[in-house]
């Protein structure tokens, strides 16, 4: 299975030693992962940064850090998982790795498969992650073409109300409701209430 076709991004790989970036590089381009190298965290702060994808970087490195470097990325917006690398078996250092967002915690020398495992989780997470935002954005965009009462007969039609209840609420005829209704359903490309559902939910980043 080409793993790139599968997960698709950029596994960012960030270490000081050459020995270690060339195994890694090695170890994910041999499973069909797209890999990029730096031998410093603000070589990779330096690049265009791509939004898919994951950053394997090692814990202990001349400048930034690997806790640095991930807080810059958090700084400048760029949402990638990050796995942490040590040589170093701290458990502190592992504690603030995961308090401060990062995927994963891997102790060097790191077993192929371990590592392997830790990239593909992370590359999910991150392709799930941006799914979810582009869905949330295409839902917004749909909704925003509602007129305001047509907002108000979906807000209600989501939260489970009949066509009785909303025109009771709305102060309406159900005959007019039901024109809303349709309309509601045909702009949102909506086929059925549990899609209406599932699209209210991820305009407001709640749909998984």
């Amino acid at each position: 299975m080409d793993r790139q076709d599968e997960l698709p991004g950029i596994v960012h790989v960030v270490d000081d030693d050459d020995g270690v970036r060339d195994s890694m590089r090695f170890l994910l381009e041999s499973e069909g992962l797209t890999v990029r190298a730096y031998d410093c965290g603000q070589a990779l702060l330096d690049t265009d940064i791509p939004r898919a994808g994951c950053v394997l970087t090692d814990f202990r490195m001349p400048g930034l850090d690997g806790l640095q470097l991930q807080a810059c990325l958090i700084e400048r917006g760029i949402g990638l998982p990050v796995i942490v690398m040590t040589a170093f078996a701290e458990v502190p250092a592992a504690v603030r790795a995961m308090k401060a967002g990062a995927m994963d915690f891997l102790e060097k020398p790191c077993a192929p498969d371990t590592v392997l495992d830790a990239v593909r989780r992370s590359l999910e997470y991150n392709r799930r992650t941006l799914n979810a935002r582009a869905a949330a954005t295409d839902a917004a965009r749909r909704i925003a073409g509602l007129t305001p009462r047509e907002r108000e007969v979906m807000d209600l039609l989501a939260a489970g109300n009949s066509t009785k209840e909303i025109a009771r609420a709305l102060g309406a005829s159900p005959r007019t409701i039901d024109v809303h209704r349709a309309r509601v359903f045909q702009k949102l490309q909506a086929d059925s209430l549990p899609d209406l559902v599932h699209l209210a939910m991820a305009a407001t980043g709640a749909a998984p």
